[in-house]
């Protein structure tokens, strides 16, 4: 014979998915205990949360219990029919204590009046007796029929072995080894009738329009209303729930948002970490580096020792590049390390607060999702921690004297470059992302002479009749071309032939254009000059003034917009001038300035050649 259980202990929250927050769908179990749609569960996982495609573990969204395959759900069916039933009869019921919401109608019949005094009163969601007792007649069905007994986990209950009151009545008759778990006290809701509230909490904050307490959430407009507003024409057939029990279901959620928080945190800790080590790591190679080559060029300390001073310089610039890199990397990662535990704490403080009206206001704005940067493939990459440097002095000793005028061209190796010295230079590889590139002339100064297909740019004698475009430059004597890049790696060669002075490089599109411009990489400008034939320099606040030893007439200019690195070729012997590495933020564009004419002295033009396949 089935045990009496009050009404009051069976209620739509016993029904309901805690991850879409309706009534099951399908529903299917975990190891753990735990009911969920089949498909709300499938998604989650699939969607990388709590596991997903790729992961090694697959966690349960309530109690975090990890399975380290991926279960295979099947359909409870017995749940299946339950939650079935309850919708039914849900959806067919006649209420007993007036309209919905609380709130009495004067004009209902006397008789509804008679009913509503006799029956205890429901919270939205309950089943009145009547409907309780005809859905237990059917478990009973389900239980002498021999099918399982069904295992319903309250949307907030956050241990797997604690079960809800449904489940323990249900196991009432179940075998006689199994343990019973009492209902939990209950305490009737507050009721609110036309002449006030009938047990009204001294603390519940009131409606400013109808001074009732604020005991219903309306989750269409997202805010507290009383029993009359659930009545009036602004909120009449929205979704509407008690408040405090809306409380805890978003309490739910932020205890989840809250265990993803901190594994964010852990992932983005372990890559400050690794970043550490990797630098500690180029720190001991460049150390390393250095000793070598100071204990080689020792031998042949007299005639050697501005070629070991230029070696030692490649050492110490790429050393200060690779710090570079990783200190802003630091940076960034402090800083995103910085405003999640903040978040972090938000919501921990926010999840102790007992204030439910103060938490829906702030839970919106502090549960959304916090996009950040995707770190898996950032690192600190050096060609110091390949030993490139000391093996190359070795080798090149042995033809010391015909080599010595190359030496320190040999051993400045760009990122790009691998350990081992190959019989193809770098430049042949860097050739492979050769661009066609042609000159925009509306950005043009103007004095600029473009040729006919775009490709040759010289400084003319006077200023042409131009239109004043937004993106002309009317100071600076210089050009960008039309094509930009916001990824990728690309390349093109600019013959300079014999000039005097030029200035190449590229330039952010968003770049001041009007009078004097500061030119440097913090004002969007990364480029390499030449004055008065033998001063090279890149144009950094102060000025890097660069050692040129073999004069180029064709410049080789590469840029990987991602990697933010920049480097300058001389394409006839071959070797690199100078690598420079930042981070591009906006579109960039290659730059282009012959400078003046410098009374006949600098007149020829600069011209963007085709790429040709160095042998």
């Amino acid at each position: 014979m089935a045990m009496a259980l009050p009404a009051t202990f069976l209620s739509e929250d016993q029904f309901t998915c805690s991850i879409c927050l309706e009534v099951f769908n399908n529903p299917v179990s975990t190891p753990c205990g735990h009911s969920f749609c089949q498909d709300c569960i499938s998604s989650y996982w699939d969607g990388g949360r709590g596991g997903g495609r790729g992961a090694k573990f697959y966690q349960c969204p309530l109690c975090k219990e990890s399975f380290h395959k991926r279960p295979e759900l099947q359909i409870n069916r017995t749940l299946k029919e339950i939650t079935e039933q309850f919708k039914q009869m849900a959806n067919t019921r006649i209420p007993m204590d007036g309209r919905a919401g609380g709130v009495e109608d004067p004009n209902s019949h006397p008789h509804h009046h008679y009913h509503s005094a006799l029956s205890p009163p429901q919270r939205p969601g309950e089943m009145p007796e009547s409907v309780f007792a005809e859905m237990m007649t059917r478990f009973q069905r389900l239980q002498t029929s021999g099918m399982p007994y069904a295992t319903l986990p309250h949307p907030n209950d956050p241990c797997p072995q604690s079960p809800s009151p449904v489940n323990a009545h249900l196991s009432f008759q179940a075998q006689n080894n199994e343990q019973h778990y009492p209902p939990p006290p209950y305490s009737p809701p507050r009721r609110y009738t036309l002449s006030g509230p009938s047990d009204s909490s001294p603390n519940l904050p009131l409606c400013p329009i109808h001074l009732r307490g604020l005991e219903f959430f309306c989750r269409t407009d997202n805010t507290c209303v009383c029993s009359v507003c659930v009545d009036t024409a602004e909120h009449r057939g929205h979704a509407v729930i008690p408040a405090k029990r809306e409380w805890h279901i978003k309490k739910s959620q932020l205890g989840i948002a809250e265990v993803e928080l901190k594994d964010l945190i852990c992932e983005k800790e372990r890559k400050m970490e690794e970043i550490h080590n990797s630098l500690r790591e180029i720190q001991v190679a460049a150390e390393r580096e250095t000793d070598g080559t100071v204990c080689v060029f020792s031998k042949l300390i007299s005639s050697v020792e501005r070629c070991q001073a230029e070696v030692l310089e490649v050492i110490e610039m790429s050393w200060r590049a690779a710090e570079r890199r990783a200190q802003s990397l630091l940076r960034e990662l402090e800083e995103e390390i910085a405003e999640l535990k903040k978040r972090r704490t938000a919501l921990s403080q926010l999840a102790l607060s007992e204030d439910y009206i103060h938490f829906l206001k702030m839970f919106l704005a502090l549960s959304t999702p916090q996009q950040t940067k995707d770190w898996s493939s950032v690192s600190v990459v050096s060609e110091l921690t390949s030993g490139v440097i000391l093996r190359t002095v070795n080798q090149t000793l042995e033809r010391f004297q015909e080599e010595m005028r190359k030496l320190p061209e040999v051993c400045q190796r760009s990122p790009l470059d691998q350990s081992v010295p190959r019989p193809n230079p770098k430049i042949r590889r860097v050739q492979e992302y050769a661009a066609d590139i042609t000159l925009d002339p509306n950005t043009a100064h103007p004095r600029i002479i473009i040729s006919a297909d775009g490709k040759q740019v010289h400084c003319g004698d006077r200023h042409q009749l131009v239109p004043d475009n937004p993106e002309r430059f009317d100071r600076v004597v210089c050009v960008l071309a039309r094509q930009g890049f916001n990824s990728g790696r690309h390349y093109w060669e600019v013959e300079v032939g014999g000039k005097t002075d030029w200035d190449l490089g590229v330039a952010s599109w968003s770049v001041n254009r009007k009078g004097k411009i500061t030119i440097s990489p913090a004002h969007g400008y990364w480029f390499l000059s030449l004055r008065d034939r033998t001063d090279y320099a890149f144009r950094t606040e102060p000025t890097t003034n660069l050692t040129v030893n073999l004069r180029p007439s064709r410049i080789g200019i590469y840029v990987d917009y991602d990697k933010g690195l920049l480097s300058f070729y001389n394409v006839e012997a071959r070797v690199l001038i100078y690598t420079f590495t930042d981070t591009f933020s906006d579109t960039i564009h290659p730059f282009f300035s012959p400078c003046t004419n410098k009374s006949g002295r600098n007149e020829a033009p600069l011209i963007i050649c085709p790429v040709a396949m160095t042998e």
